[in-house]
């Protein structure tokens, strides 16, 4: 078998049909090769068909990798998910040619949660040990696919393409037996006390290989299938073809080889590969030459770092983390991500996440509803904090963005002086061309100095986007598509994500740290921004409350601002009056087809007109906020606001729907 052993790979399979006598004390002589293998590993010399190995461990899994005699340029490298010493030729030849060999074992893990904590330390240690390159060839055989697919599937930004001979990708099929195949009770039985599963919990797992590929094929990471249409143990059917067909459907390059040439052993499982360096030059082709990467370190600023929560989720075992932004932190994605890999890191920790994402809404809806949206849910220990791109949209001004986000930082910290945060700055086109234009935009200058004064985090993908581009890492039409990022944005904002919390998880914690909040950047900024409930106004016959209120006129709307009270006029000379304390005031809206022009006053100043009309009134219901004045002497004030009879050309009336009034005392 070119040059190799015919050793079995599924060593413990006990099919769940019966089979002759004589198979069976076969398999139980393989298993006793087996254990004699096992044990003499450990002496194995520091060498490698020739080639020298280095052997370690990681948090006690041994591990090694091969050295070729004159590595290419970059160190690239193939990762071999399972079974190590199997079908070898390709790797042999790989190092003939200057790639490095590396392996670590965590054998009977299934690719686990805890095997991927393994296998990212592992990754992290030749990176940073051995200089190897950032996106290795993954070879998975059989089962090793599980290992294989998990970790790329959380990892697809690195990984050059995936080479699977007679790959597991459906746990029901392998070890299961659910289906055709032979299936396997105790490797099934040991599946479930891995991952902690009852047999419902197994069955309905739905992160096998087969699923959630969106990534890879987003990366555009190809695969290359080695099967048997023989292979009783895992059958095709069941495995390959079903992932191949899910990968094609998504766009992703795949290819599978069929091998039905005889002899063929283990119930087809195993067969011959006559052409070796076929397999070789798909692994290597893939990955070399080695493609200059920007790395995301250079898009984040730890400053401060994340003690008091990685202190929380590794001692106390209790944390609760909030996601505040617009739609990128609305829509699925980054955010689920993120969430899936604090459990993993923190499997014994209990975390309460909050999900703060309403589409449209920047620094200055979010300053204002943070208490009703984050703070009233609970204490937070860590806050994601995203609005530059609304910002720009919206058309908030410099001031109002530091007053916003400053506010949001004392008021998160007043609650909870021990509370870290996560200042991000997303991408979009006109952050990109401005950093084209050799200008830094003034929503990230914002986020930057604000981080920065306090001690935070920061990502500034808006940065990395534009580098990334002009270093041809990836293309904006076709990879990132939109502001709102198709599955490429979404895993590269998980992976800066990701990649600071690693960073700074590598710093030692002995305790919280609390330090005093300096005095405020601008004395202006709205520490305790709030809503104010509608029912606080006193208004005219015109008005009234909708307890439930929904769009008559089909248009869209946002989640929070629909089935919400609603104080509500359409007809030009509505008025109303509001008592309130503070240095700030302002309302939150629903801004439609029909939306109107008020006119107000503070105190029996001129009236001042606003147009409640936006560009985005005519097929949406848009949560639009207002603000009045934001520098009003402390105390009391008297708010009087009423309809216009003008309203935008493009509007069909002179409608003003308010959901809550936005004070800061």
């Amino acid at each position: 078998m070119a040059g190799e052993s015919t050793r079995s790979l599924e060593l413990t399979t006990t099919p769940k049909h019966n089979i002759l006598p004589m198979l069976k004390y076969c398999l139980i002589f393989c298993l006793s090769i087996c254990f004699a293998l096992t044990a003499t590993a450990q002496q194995q010399p520091a060498t490698w068909k020739g080639f020298q190995r280095v052997n370690f461990s990681i948090d006690g899994h041994s591990a090694y990798y091969v050295k070729p005699n004159k590595p290419l340029q970059g160190n690239p490298w193939v990762w071999r998910s399972s079974f190590a010493d199997w079908h070898t030729d390709a790797d042999s030849i790989l190092l003939t040619r200057g790639m490095y060999v590396a392996y670590i074992d965590v054998d009977n893990q299934y690719g686990s949660p805890q095997a991927m904590q393994v296998w990212d330390k592992f990754y992290a240690y030749l990176l940073k040990n051995a200089a190897f390159s950032t996106k290795p060839s993954l070879e998975a055989v059989s089962r090793g696919a599980l290992y294989a697919y998990a970790w790329a599937k959380r990892n697809p930004d690195k990984v050059s393409c995936i080479y699977g001979e007679t790959p597991v990708c459906d746990i029901k099929s392998w070890p299961g037996g659910k289906g055709a195949g032979m299936g396997d009770t105790a490797s099934w039985k040991q599946f479930k006390q891995v991952f902690g599963f009852t047999e419902e919990q197994a069955i309905a797992f739905k992160d096998n290989p087969v699923d959630n590929l969106e990534g890879l094929a987003a990366f555009h990471v190809p695969l290359l299938h080695y099967i048997s249409n023989a292979d009783k143990l895992v059958p095709v059917a069941e495995n390959s073809n079903i992932l191949v067909k899910n990968y094609r459907a998504l766009g992703g390059e795949t290819t599978e080889k069929v091998i039905d040439k005889q002899p063929q052993e283990l119930f087809g499982h195993h067969f011959i590969i006559e052409h070796p360096e076929d397999i070789a030059d798909f692994l290597m082709n893939n990955v070399y030459p080695v493609k200059s990467v920007f790395s995301y370190s250079n898009y984040f600023n730890k400053r401060n770092g994340l003690s008091n929560f990685l202190y929380k989720a590794a001692k106390l075992k209790t944390a609760t983390v909030a996601f505040l932004g617009g739609s990128i932190t609305f829509n699925p994605g980054w955010r689920n991500k993120v969430m899936s890999y604090l459990q993993e890191t923190y499997p014994e920790t209990k975390f309460k996440f909050i999900m703060a994402g309403i589409p449209s809404l920047g620094s200055l809806p979010h300053v204002f509803r943070l208490q009703r949206d984050v703070l009233d849910s609970g204490k937070v220990d860590l806050l994601f904090l995203e609005a530059a791109v609304n910002d720009r949209v919206n058309g908030t001004d410099s001031i109002t963005q530091v007053r916003d986000l400053e506010g949001i930082v004392r008021h998160v910290k007043k609650a909870n002086p021990s509370a870290d945060i996560v200042l991000m700055e997303f991408a979009d086109p006109d952050k990109t061309k401005d950093y084209a234009s050799g200008i830094t935009p003034v929503e990230i200058i914002n986020h930057e100095k604000v981080a920065a004064y306090y001690g935070l985090p920061s990502i500034n993908i808006a940065k990395e986007v534009h580098d990334k581009l002009a270093n041809k890492e990836f293309d904006w039409d076709k990879d990132f598509k939109d502001l709102h990022p198709a599955a490429f944005g979404q895993e590269l904002y998980f992976a800066n994500i990701k990649t600071l919390l690693q960073q700074c998880a590598e710093e030692p914690v002995s305790k919280i740290k609390l330090k005093p909040l300096p005095k405020m950047l601008n004395k202006g900024s709205f520490v305790n921004g709030r809503y104010l409930a509608i029912t606080n106004a006193k208004h005219d016959a015109n008005w009234s409350i909708d307890p439930n209120w929904v769009p008559k006129d089909g248009l869209d709307t946002r989640p929070g601002f629909v089935h919400v009270p609603v104080l509500q006029a359409d007809r030009a000379g509505a008025e109303l009056t509001l008592k309130f304390t503070g240095r700030a005031i302002g309302m939150a809206i629903v801004s439609g087809g029909d939306a109107g022009i008020v006119s107000y006053t503070i105190d029996g100043k001129p009236y001042k007109n606003i147009n409640l009309y936006t560009q985005w009134s005519g097929f949406l219901h848009l949560p639009w906020y207002l603000l009045f004045d934001g520098d009003l002497k402390p105390g009391a004030h008297i708010l009087k606001l009423k309809i216009t009879s003008s309203h935008d050309p493009k509007s069909k009336g002179t409608a003003c729907r308010i959901v809550n009034f936005l004070n800061s005392k």
